[in-house]
């Protein structure tokens, strides 16, 4: 949206010192919304894969790591592995996650609203914003620090 680009240009140094601010307004939100009603980070959203993510999730599913990264992963357009397809492959039709105790570690951080430094994110919120009613929430609220 037009406002949170406005807001980031006109008030990146006061972001930069609004960490807290922004970890509250996550907490909020995270108490107010339940991500297994919506899911759509799992459905569009395909995380970077890590090797200690393969041997984690390998380990759940007592797969091996090479027949894993067969029937799983594909290597994108920037040398990082992903899910072949999305949705990913271990979202079930209750939006429940079958790997979740040993889910990616991109997976774990997502929606990334709670890290610090989060301006140097703020970019790639806005793009989240569209899948994620966490992020769209925070980013709504972040300008009433107008």
């Amino acid at each position: 949206m037009p406002e949170w680009k406005a807001f980031f240009i006109k008030n990146k140094q006061r972001l930069m010192k609004m960490d807290r601010e922004i970890q509250q307004i996550h907490n909020e939100l995270v108490d107010e919304i339940n991500c297994l009603e919506c899911g759509n980070c799992c459905r569009s959203l395909g995380p970077m894969i890590l090797a200690k993510d393969v041997d984690a999730m390998c380990r759940s599913l007592r797969i091996k790591p090479a027949d894993f990264i067969e029937k799983y992963l594909k290597t994108d357009e920037d040398k990082d592995m992903v899910f072949k397809e999305m949705p990913c492959p271990f979202l079930g039709m209750d939006n429940y996650c079958s790997v979740y105790e040993n889910r990616p570690k991109a997976c774990r951080e997502y929606p990334h609203t709670d890290r610090k430094k989060f301006y140097q994110i703020y970019a790639l919120s806005m793009k989240n914003a569209a899948v994620c009613p966490i992020v769209f929430g925070v980013l709504e609220r972040i300008l009433e620090y107008k």
